[in-house]
């Protein structure tokens, strides 16, 4: 099956858990279309760089699939319509990184250093 890179961008007055609760979802439609998700990742509440829908600040979630067209195009159809979701962007890619994302490198290497600060 093809893999895809899937990031969508959930409404600010969401908690963190809702975020992920909403990927669940998500992955559960794909699931029952037969495909996997094979990575999730919580990319926490972030800025945007311009408003969307009046919000500056969304919630990024990030998952990798395994997945065939007609289940993507299922999830795409149901984030059309959830009142949830802001924005998202899917990317076919020719193979999954088991490493985590440049976000979430960048994400604790800044916890490592206020860490070290007395």
């Amino acid at each position: 099956m093809p893999l895809y890179e899937h990031t969508f961008i959930a409404r600010p007055d969401l908690s963190g858990q809702q975020a992920q609760t909403l990927a669940e979802e998500f992955g559960a439609i794909v699931a029952a279309n037969g495909g996997e998700v094979k990575k999730s990742e919580y990319w926490g509440l972030r800025s945007l760089a311009y408003r969307l829908k009046k919000h500056r600040k969304a919630h990024y979630v990030h998952l990798n699939l395994d997945a065939p067209a007609a289940a993507i195009a299922e999830l795409e159809r149901n984030e059309r319509i959830h009142e949830d979701v802001v924005r998202y962007l899917t990317v076919k890619i020719e193979k999954i990184d088991p490493e985590p994302s440049i976000v979430m490198q960048v994400k604790s290497s800044r916890d490592d250093r206020r860490r070290d600060r007395p």
